[in-house]
């Protein structure tokens, strides 16, 4: 009898709601994940749950429309690292006419099951609040509907949720081979902090490795080298805030691309992304001063107020793992996913995870479930639609009364900190704040709110290893924390562990 049914290769977003979906249904499941949860490219979107509305151009219906279904249904599953956001995006003259943005909106108005979020308008944008940061030429413009996600947090969260369904999480945990034998796998797990190896022996493998996939299938199968993903790196950038609204823009460039500017952390603007193949380690990846100056550019064609290098106060690069469908360029390659089941009739299988979006996460398990039913027989049934993640389950008053009602229980705690972390935690909030009276209670203040209450909890529910984990995967207080403080994080971590 193999020690797990389902081993999962992998702790990015797919590799974790695969995991939690499993779980859920009564799989015995272990998650292995070389580095930390999201550090891979689930942590380096451009932060929405969205349709993709540049899909439809190339002919992606059932995408996009898979994905419009998503977005009102993962804010339900979590709706304080996930809320709806308004885009603009102005009508450039020498771009693509107006009537086709219209037809673009229409549709992505109706493909998908729209029921809570605003539908779509025309804008004056010579009177809009959304025309003041603009250069004075635009004049007419639209604003539709996505969300925003906080997207490691929305890892880390299906990671503790398959683990309180019975999932074993393990980070810091590389395969290092997985060898069939009979009607299993044997394999072998590496703790890279310890070197400490063991053999552990599964029914299935899901291998989720992201930009990896590809050096999994080398590296722990036989199979020979072939390219099954297209790596693409999107780079962005993060100034200070551009503007007082908080109205994201999503900007038409030259190229036939398309450039976001999204509210970020209060007191910032995030701009992406890019669409430049990679060759290489993805890991070693880094915006370039080429994607800098393209992502100024792009802003720059569209603000009254120029962007420029010395604004930049931040940048994060990452990998996209696209299905190799032999695009010719890296835009036009499939945002789509692709689940590939490996293994003749009585050897054990390989379920390959090719492709995929943050929206698409929970779907892509569904179907992920399927071909796992199929290999190793069903268990449960399809569950995750309409089931919270942790800290989801806020009161039918919605976020902000809930946020109200902590400031109100916690008059000793400054507000703002309470805010930020019902913002972040949502009703976990109250595990943090426990027993606390005011906000010294909550012990040692690393800098911007960031207390040793929260980092036990980071520690202890999250995975969290190090101050790198907590500064820019479970939060964005590595914005605001100088430099000095991160010895101090890093310390505390080690002594809880």
């Amino acid at each position: 009898m193999a020690d797990v049914d389902i081993l999962v290769i992998g702790g990015g977003i797919n590799g974790c709601g695969i995991a939690r979906d499993a779980a859920g249904r009564g799989y015995s499941v272990l998650l292995a994940e070389m580095d930390d949860l999201a550090s891979g490219t689930s942590s380096a979107s451009t932060k929405l749950i969205h349709g993709g509305l540049r899909y439809l151009e190339h002919y992606e219906f059932r995408l996009v429309r898979e994905a419009l279904t998503e977005r009102e249904i993962l804010w339900a599953m979590a709706p304080h690292i996930i809320w709806p956001l308004r885009f603009v995006l102005p009508h450039h003259a020498g771009l693509r006419p107006a009537w086709l943005l219209r037809l673009g909106l229409f549709l992505y108005d109706h493909l998908g099951g729209r029921s809570r979020l605003p539908a779509t308008r025309a804008l004056d944008l010579r009177v809009d609040d959304a025309g003041r940061p603009l250069k004075a030429g635009y004049r007419k413009g639209f604003e539709y509907s996505d969300c925003w996600v906080q997207d490691a947090r929305l890892v880390a969260l299906n990671a503790a949720d398959a683990a309180a369904r019975g999932a074993t999480i393990l980070t810091r945990t590389r395969v290092t081979a997985a060898i069939r034998a009979g009607d299993h796998w044997d394999v072998t797990l590496a703790d890279k902090e310890t070197g400490a190896r063991r053999t552990i022996t599964a029914r299935l493998v899901v291998n989720a490795a992201g930009p990896w996939i590809d050096e999994v299938l080398r590296s722990v199968t036989d199979t020979p080298k072939t390219r099954h993903v297209r790596l693409v790196q999107g780079s962005h950038i993060v100034v200070p805030k551009l503007y007082d609204h908080h109205r994201a823009y999503i900007f038409q460039t030259a190229d036939g691309r398309i450039v976001f500017a999204i509210p970020y952390e209060d007191d910032f603007t995030l701009i992406g992304t890019t669409d430049r193949d990679y060759s290489g380690d993805p890991a070693d990846v880094r915006i370039t001063e080429e994607e800098i100056d393209y992502l100024i550019a792009a802003a720059s064609e569209y603000f009254a107020t120029p962007v420029t290098a010395a604004n930049v106060v931040w940048s994060y690069s990452g990998i996209r793992p696209l299905y190799n469908d032999g695009a010719s360029k890296a835009q036009e390659a499939t945002r789509d996913y692709v689940l590939k089941l490996a293994g003749e009739a009585g050897e054990p299988r390989m379920l390959n995870v090719f492709g995929g979006k943050i929206t698409t996460y929970r779907r892509l398990a569904e179907s992920a479930l399927a071909l796992i039913a199929e290999a190793i027989g069903a268990r449960g049934a399809p569950w995750t639609k309409g089931a919270t993640l942790p800290g989801g389950d806020i009161p039918a008053g919605g976020l902000d009364a809930y946020q109200g009602g902590a400031i109100a229980a916690h008059p000793g705690i400054d507000p703002d900190l309470v805010k930020r972390l019902v913002r972040t935690y949502g009703t976990r909030t109250e595990a943090i704040l426990a027993g606390a009276a005011v906000t010294a209670d909550l012990g040692h203040d690393f800098g911007a709110g960031l207390t040793e209450a929260e980092v036990r909890h980071l520690v202890r529910e999250e995975w969290a290893k190090s101050a790198e984990d907590i500064l820019w995967r479970r939060t964005k207080l590595g914005l605001r924390l100088p430099k000095e403080a991160v010895p101090a994080i890093d310390a505390f971590v080690a002594s809880l562990r």
